[in-house]
């Protein structure tokens, strides 16, 4: 306990004599170290458990983003016995 007591004292008399710039860099690393110290707090309590979703639930934002241009490629029969080429050159 008198350890406890002297650190503290010692970092109180050492942070009066720094300028307040030095003063405000001491208050910033303290706050990144209780940072640190609930980050890693965190990750050996437990992870963050996330509910399980259908894959159409995970990729709802993606649908309809990508728009090749080409449509059902089942009703371009006469187009894919043409070739890939072909199909492509009737949709420009």
């Amino acid at each position: 306990m008198t350890a406890l007591i002297n650190s503290e004292q010692t970092i109180l008399e050492l942070v009066k004599t720094l300028n307040l710039q030095q003063q405000q860099q001491v208050i910033d690393f303290i706050e990144f170290l209780h940072f640190q110290a609930q980050k890693s707090e965190k990750t050996v309590e437990q992870p963050e458990e996330k509910e399980p979703i259908s894959f159409l639930e995970a990729a709802k934002e993606f649908i309809g983003c990508i728009d090749s241009g080409i449509s059902d490629l089942s009703m371009k029969k006469k187009e894919l016995k043409q070739g890939y080429k072909a199909l492509c050159q009737n949709q420009f």
